[in-house]
């Protein structure tokens, strides 16, 4: 009777794993399975949530990934602070034009640089917490810039003969709100400093840092601003081919730096699931079988669609300096989001793509890390912030550096 019972068992156990293979979902083969190359440190993902202030967190997260390269240790700066002082300076710019160019929540890596170079900075836990001066857990702007933007055009399209300083009291009252108030000193690991003080002991040296970008409407190796209105301290950037824009890019990483890269984020093929590929719409479209209209005719889910259902099988692009011009000068290439490039990997392809950390919280599906193909990144390049010590050196002998 034992051997029967036991003999049953085995069999409901046999039937049992039978039936929970048959229910295993099946492996998607185009799904990207990576081998990394190179990963340089980084620190925390960061969430911006609902503010426009993706410049912020990434450039501050370079800086942190720098310190981490220079000194070991880890910093949680903060993007407050930086906010705070950029928004007023902001709003000091567009009042002096009379209100004829933008006051927005963007921004770009020359504005962390110069917060840190001319207020300092201070951590994390210096000011309140991103959102809790509004009952919020995370940082929410709708209330914020509906506040902001109408004070500052108010004061900027203002038909008085005559402005007092007192605009700028309200205004930074506002800023104080609700971003909280730039500390003069503060306590860090038991040592008191101001925010200049701080920024000076975190081992960097500011004047390293130079902006790289690839266009043809100025001579090469030439210095420029980026005509794009986040851009609105006029900040220079030094003009490459885009085959050498790349060299950098890729040195840089081999050598253990990181890039603050910005960048076109709004063309299909960056996914929200963590993957961006310079998708050639044609040839996708022909791939997925597909009978319907013209790629460009596509609504934008049908499109993500295809390239979901393609996944690292899906064709690419292949970029050239006279599509990026044309792309620029045509609006399609903007400036709409700063990421952090930190590594690079391939999948089993053999394809090349760079790691690529977001603001956005653990989302998609490498928790808060996005692969970005080589190919995307020299496609949907506007600038980045590099160390000059991660330019290889013929190209700063090029460049002056």
């Amino acid at each position: 009777m034992k051997k029967i019972l036991t003999f049953a068992l085995m069999a409901m156990v046999a039937l049992s794993a039978s039936a929970a293979k048959k229910k295993a979902p099946a492996k998607d083969a185009n799904k990207p399975v990576f081998t990394i190359i190179k990963e340089n440190p980084i620190t925390s993902i960061k969430d911006q949530n609902r503010s426009g202030t993706c410049w912020d967190y990434s450039t501050l997260s370079y800086f942190e990934a720098e310190i981490l390269k220079a000194t070991g240790k880890t910093y949680d700066l903060c993007e407050s602070f930086v906010a705070n002082k950029t928004y007023m300076e902001r709003a000091i710019q567009v009042v002096r034009y009379h209100g004829d160019c933008q006051f927005a929540q963007g921004g770009s890596a020359e504005d962390v640089l110069h917060t840190l170079k001319t207020h300092g900075i201070c951590p994390e836990n210096a000011m309140p917490f991103p959102g809790s001066l509004y009952g919020d857990s995370l940082n929410n702007f709708n209330e914020f810039f509906s506040v902001l933007e109408p004070y500052v055009a108010a004061v900027a399209k203002s038909d008085a003969k005559k402005l007092s300083n007192a605009w700028k009291n309200g205004m930074q009252g506002i800023l104080d709100s609700y971003l909280g108030k730039c500390p003069e000193k503060f306590t860090y690991e038991g040592k008191t400093y101001t925010p200049k003080e701080f920024a000076a002991s975190l081992g960097l040296n500011f004047n390293d840092y130079v902006s790289i970008t690839s266009y043809t409407h100025h001579p090469f190796y030439t210095a420029f601003p980026v005509e794009v209105q986040d851009n609105w301290r006029f900040p220079l950037s030094y003009n490459l081919p885009m085959d050498e824009m790349m060299q950098v890019i890729d040195n840089a990483v081999a050598e253990g730096y990181t890039i603050a890269w910005g960048g076109d984020v709004s063309e299909p093929g960056f996914t929200r699931k963590g993957l961006a590929y310079a998708v050639d719409g044609k040839k996708a479209e022909s791939l997925a079988g597909s009978d319907m209209a013209r790629w460009l005719k596509l609504t934008a889910e049908k499109k993500r669609n295809i390239i979901d259902s393609l996944g690292c099988k899906v064709p690419e692009i292949i970029p050239t300096q006279e599509m990026r011009q044309e792309r620029f000068d045509n609006w399609e290439l903007t400036d709409d989001h700063g990421m952090l490039i930190f590594g690079c990997a391939k999948d089993q392809n053999g394809k090349e793509y760079y790691m690529v950390k977001n603001s956005w919280g653990e989302s998609g599906d490498y928790k808060g890390i996005w692969y970005m193909t080589k190919t995307f990144i020299a496609a949907n390049t506007m600038d980045f912030l590099v160390n000059k010590n991660a330019i290889p050196a013929e190209i700063r002998k090029k460049l002056g550096l």
